[in-house]
C-alpha cells in the first residue's frame, strides 16, 4: 500500500468511528431517557467519551504524517500513544462511575426501567458497534496504524457490552411476567457492574501498551527478536564482533538504533560504503516492516555500543 494511501484509508477508518460515535451517542441518550436505564446512560456515556476522543484521534492522526520539525525533533508519532493513554483513562473513570453508581442503586432495591423497549436499544446496538468493530479492524490491518486498532478495540468492547445489555434486558422482561418479578428492578444496576467487569480488561491492556510506548519500552512479544534476526540476516557479509540493536515502538513507528561494532578485517573505500550498508538493510527491513525507521552506527570500540 502506498504512503498516500494508506494516509486515505486510515482518515476513512477514523471518520467511520467519529459517525459512528454520533450515531450511537443520540441512539442511546435517547433510549436512555424512554427506558430509564442506567446501563443503556452507561453506554451513551461510554460512546460520547469515544466521540470525543475520536475528534482528537483524527487530529493527531493528521499530524502524526508530519515530519519532525524544531517543536517534535523525532516527529508527532510519540502523541499517539499518549492519545491512546488518556483515552484508556476517560474509559477506566467512566467504568469506576459506573459501578459506584450501580452499587448505589442495589442498596435501595435497583432501578425498574422499560425493559421491553430496552431490548430493541440492545439488538440495535449490539448488531452496530460490532459492525462498526469489523470495518475498523478490517482497516487497521490494511492501514497498520495503532490509532485505528485501538478504535478497532473500543468498539468491540461497545459491541461486547451491548449485547450483555441485550440479554440482560431480555431476562428482566421475561422476569416481570414472572412469579419471580420482584427481581425485575436489580438486573439494570447488576448488568451495569456485568459491563464495567467485561470492559475493564481493553483499557487496561491500551493502558499497558500506552505505557510501554511512552516510557520507550521495546515491543511486545516476538517483534523485537524478529526485527534482530532480519537485521542480521542483512549485515551477513560485514566482518564484525557484535552487534547492538535497540527498540522501542511509539505509536506507527518502530525505532531501531542500531551500534555496530565492526572487526579488525572490516574495510571501507569511502563514507559511501558505510551509507550503502545501511541502504541495504534499511530497505530489506522496511519491505518487511515498512514502519521501521532506523539509525545505524559503526564503532570499533564496544564501549560506545554499551
Amino acid at each position: 500500500m502506498s504512503h498516500k494511501l494508506h494516509v486515505h484509508s486510515e482518515q476513512r477508518a477514523l471518520r467511520w468511528a467519529l459517525f459512528g460515535s454520533v450515531g450511537f451517542v443520540v441512539l442511546a441518550l435517547t433510549f436512555a431517557l424512554l427506558t430509564r436505564s442506567d446501563a443503556i446512560l452507561f453506554d451513551g456515556i461510554y460512546s460520547l467519551i469515544a466521540f470525543c476522543v475520536a475528534l482528537l484521534t483524527l487530529k493527531v492522526a493528521r499530524l502524526a504524517e508530519r515530519p519532525d520539525d524544531d517543536r517534535f525533533h523525532f516527529g508527532y508519532t510519540s502523541m499517539e500513544p499518549a492519545l491512546n493513554l488518556f483515552k484508556s483513562l476517560f474509559i477506566l473513570v467512566a467504568c469506576t462511575w459506573a459501578c459506584i453508581e450501580a452499587v448505589k442503586r442495589l442498596m435501595v432495591g435497583g432501578n425498574p426501567a422499560a425493559y421491553g423497549l430496552a431490548t430493541v436499544y440492545g439488538a440495535a446496538a449490539t448488531l452496530g458497534c460490532l459492525l462498526v468493530a469489523w470495518l475498523m479492524a478490517r482497516a487497521g490491518r490494511q492501514t497498520r496504524s495503532d490509532l485505528v486498532a485501538v478504535e478497532s478495540r473500543t468498539w468491540l468492547v461497545d459491541g461486547l457490552l451491548s449485547a450483555a445489555v441485550f440479554i440482560g434486558f431480555l431476562l428482566a422482561w421475561w422476569l416481570e411476567g414472572s412469579p419471580w418479578a420482584r427481581y425485575a428492578p436489580v438486573v439494570d444496576p447488576l448488568l451495569l457492574i456485568a459491563i464495567v467487569i467485561v470492559a475493564l480488561p481493553v483499557p487496561l491492556g491500551i493502558l499497558r501498551d500506552s505505557m510501554r510506548e511512552i516510557l520507550w519500552m521495546p515491543p511486545p512479544g516476538s517483534l523485537a527478536d524478529d526485527i534482530e534476526q532480519q537485521l542480521l540476516a542483512t549485515l551477513a557479509k560485514v566482518a564484525y564482533d557484535r552487534v547492538e540493536v535497540r527498540i522501542t515502538k511509539r505509536g506507527r513507528n518502530t525505532y531501531l538504533l542500531v551500534h555496530i561494532v565492526v572487526s579488525e578485517g572490516f574495510k571501507i573505500q569511502s563514507i559511501a560504503d558505510l551509507d550503502a550498508i545501511r541502504h541495504h538493510s534499511e530497505a530489506v527491513l522496511k519491505a518487511w516492516h515498512p514502519e521501521i525507521v532506523m539509525d545505524m552506527l559503526f564503532v570499533r570500540d564496544a564501549a560506545l555500543a554499551d
